[in-house]
């Protein structure tokens, strides 16, 4: 079966990137878009007990609500981050730090999505199983965590390119 092609407005970084890259390549709006989920689900249970009060202690349930929050939180900002790793929102910043990553790693000679100790057939699942979950975190939170050579672009893009030499 071919893999279904998504059109989408900006360069294609990554069709499945690995939660690492995914959470070392997140902006500062991530984390803010993080932190915000984590004080407003709390926030949001102590104003509405003001608006329809209860007998009830608050002092757990604040507690649940900013675990909660901080959970949600998360994977909203990673959600955010993946978004510009398939290219659904601008992501020149991410474009330029993953040219330059893996044209290192091939100018060193290492694989340019990191090795696996996985049989071929369990990373071909992992990507068929995380491919594009971030849109399914409501159902079943699922992230990438290992190693596959399935990302959807050209790696010839990556290889060190042959510098001319001055000729005499």
């Amino acid at each position: 079966m071919p893999n279904k092609v998504v059109e989408h407005p900006f360069p294609l970084i990554d069709a499945d990137p690995h939660a690492s890259r995914v959470i070392r390549y997140m902006r500062p709006s991530d984390y803010a878009v993080w932190a915000g989920a984590t004080a407003a689900a709390p926030t949001a249970l102590f104003l509405w007990d003001k608006w329809d009060p209860t007998s009830v202690k608050l002092r757990t349930h604040l507690r649940l609500g900013g675990l909660l929050g901080f959970i949600g939180g998360f994977l909203l900002a990673y959600q955010r981050s993946s978004f510009r790793f398939w290219g659904w929102t601008e992501n020149k910043r991410e474009e330029e730090k993953d040219l330059v990553e893996l044209t290192d790693r091939a100018r060193r000679g290492l694989p340019l999505y990191g090795e696996s100790d996985q049989p071929e057939w369990v990373q071909g699942a992992a990507y068929r199983n995380s491919a594009f979950s971030q849109l399914k975190f409501h159902l079943f939170p699922m992230i990438n965590l290992v190693n596959h050579p399935y990302h959807g672009t050209d790696p010839e893009k990556y290889k060190p390119k042959d510098e001319p030499t001055p000729s005499s």
